[in-house]
């Protein structure tokens, strides 16, 4: 069956300088399985298939995949295929804002009437608090620091499993290289002043046999603002860079509504337009 498929490029309006996404965008009757297959073939970070929402209030359902699993929730994939869904000719119930249902629940997602930008609405750490010392040994032999590197360090664990170190410069991160290891790091540094942006952000994470780094990171990027901004480190809003030392040019927005509702935002342009035979 021939199903209509994209693929986008997340947090830049640059392609080929995001965080690539692909998108089946009528996933219906197919089994775990052949979702599973199409996104271990896609090769991407993360494959998504969109289907009729089974939430009341939900204008879509995502379901999420990487090559070996299914996600609950993941930010780049949340934009990418809100984007998709509208381009494709999605009507949202409220004109306000896209409701996505995905395997943590309802996820607000607002469009800038200016900019046309996306954002979602940064959902509730599932884990915080102060690291423990044998994972900071863990982290900190991963990357090849000292403990004296870190300035601060928590859990920031918004579903993929994330946790965060603040260094005390972007050089620093940028200098990072990642060895083997079995945690998901996200690693943030200061600008300075003047930058285009206010921090940069790195996140490594295991694979197959290897760590791999990821272009750019919604989810990682909405904790790290709730852990800064909860820490009085930061306000916002304020714009990260994430990918250069891939390569990639990804910037990401940050802003807090009167609520203190972290949003997380960026852009998304359209690489490919097609259909598959699944």
């Amino acid at each position: 069956m021939q199903r209509p498929f994209v693929e986008v490029d997340v947090f830049t309006d640059q392609p080929y300088r995001g965080n690539p996404l692909a998108v089946v965008l009528d996933g219906s009757g197919l089994r775990d399985d052949e979702l599973q297959r199409f996104a271990t073939w896609t090769n991407f970070s993360e494959t998504t298939f969109l289907l009729p929402p089974t939430e009341p209030g939900a204008d879509y359902l995502v379901r999420i995949f990487t090559t070996i699993r299914e996600l609950p929730f993941a930010g780049h994939p949340t934009l990418g295929s809100c984007h998709a869904w509208l381009t494709a000719g999605g009507v949202p119930q409220h004109s306000d804002r896209v409701v996505q249902q995905c395997g943590i629940g309802l996820v607000d997602i607002r469009r800038d009437t200016v900019s046309g930008r996306l954002a979602f609405a940064a959902p509730a750490l599932l884990r915080d608090g102060p690291l423990d010392d044998a994972t900071i040994t863990e982290a900190i032999t991963a990357l090849g620091i000292d403990r004296g590197a870190i300035v601060d360090s928590a859990w920031i664990d918004n579903g993929p499993g994330w946790l965060g170190l603040l260094l005390s410069s972007a050089a620093d991160v940028l200098a990072l290289r990642c060895g083997n290891t079995d945690l998901k790091i996200g690693v943030v540094g200061a600008c300075p002043p003047g930058a285009r942006d206010a921090y940069v952000v790195r996140a490594f994470f295991p694979g197959p046999g290897a760590t791999f780094e990821d272009p750019v990171t919604g989810s990682l990027n909405a904790s790290v603002a709730q852990w800064m901004i909860a820490s009085g480190r930061c306000t916002a809003p304020y714009t990260v860079s994430q990918g250069t030392a891939m390569g990639r040019d990804g910037t990401v927005h940050i802003t807090t509504d009167e609520s203190g509702q972290v949003w997380v935002g960026g852009d998304v342009t359209t690489c490919v337009r097609g259909s598959v035979d699944l």
